[in-house]
């Protein structure tokens, strides 16, 4: 019992390391495959054959996908072509897959090229501090390092300033609203002192009808004809003569009419006194 484990154990074992074997010599041929795909496709880009050597660094990618010079060849001819967002993204596909500093450092170089082109400087920043990072003695990268943080500062700037034009923008508006709600107002107040005293001239002209329509025909204020009317009504109440009696006006008149006879009766006699008496009109010689 103890050889037949020994025996399963071996033949397991054997088989094991031939699989490995196998898959060993199949990723070696993949390579070996995609590095001439390579080899052919910087041949086609050194004569300008940019379409063929495409072709040839995507064959080569199809290889082995974790080959870093295929994508970062197949990157490089992208950004010589100006297709910066195909670029982009087979650099970043070199950086994953780099396994030296050096690889790394030149594709986060390049990255750094391709985002300056795109004008997203802070971003550039961040690509070529990366670079750095894997060979910090790379004087182009310092160099494009600092123009990208400039660049990055402009931006900054710019961008600050467009932020402050935009907020006295708002600011002029608000003032522009604030003035036109404050026109509405004031004109909504004109309209309702206008309102007010359209109501109180008319209130003043129903007051004049008013006073108009208490006066008679006559013209004459209604209290005068009320008083009129009063008198009439206390002569009325006044106490009338019985029949065969005077009443004291009658009596009033009565001696007036008698005082005027006599008065005149005095003065008849007082013209025939004079009469009898002879006035001298001419003087005696």
């Amino acid at each position: 019992m103890k050889q037949l484990l020994i025996y399963i154990f071996t033949i397991i074992s054997v088989t094991g390391f031939s699989q490995d074997k196998d898959q060993e010599k199949e990723r070696l041929e993949a390579l070996k495959k995609a590095n001439n795909y390579v080899y052919e496709g910087n041949e086609l880009a050194v004569n300008d054959d940019f379409v063929s050597a495409e072709m040839a660094y995507r064959k080569a990618i199809s290889k082995q996908p974790t080959t870093v010079a295929g994508a970062y060849n197949l990157g490089t001819s992208y950004y010589n072509e100006g297709s910066f967002t195909e670029a982009l993204y087979r650099l970043q596909q070199a950086t994953k897959s780099a396994t030296s500093k050096e690889e790394k450092h030149k594709a986060f170089h390049n990255i750094g090229n391709i985002l300056m082109k795109n004008n997203q400087c802070q971003e550039a920043v961040d690509a070529y501090k990366d670079a750095l990072r894997n060979n910090p003695t790379d004087d182009e990268t310092r160099y494009n390092l600092a123009l990208a943080k400039k660049c990055a500062e402009d931006q900054k700037d710019n961008q600050e300033q467009q932020d402050d034009n935009k907020d006295d923008q708002n600011k002029d508006q608000d003032q522009d609203q604030n003035q036109d709600e404050n026109k509405d107002n004031q004109d909504k107040q004109n309209q309702e002192e206008g309102d007010n005293k359209e109501d109180q001239q008319d209130k003043g002209d129903q007051d004049k009808k008013d006073g108009e329509d208490e006066k008679d025909d006559e013209g004459k204020p209604k209290e005068d004809k009320q008083d009129q009317g009063k008198g009439e009504d206390q002569e009325k109440q006044q106490p009338k003569p019985q029949q065969g009696q005077l009443s004291p006006q009658q009596v009033k008149n009565l001696l007036e009419a008698m005082n005027n006879q006599e008065q005149k009766v005095q003065e008849k006699m007082n013209a025939e006194k004079q009469k009898g008496v002879k006035i001298q009109t001419e003087k005696d010689w």
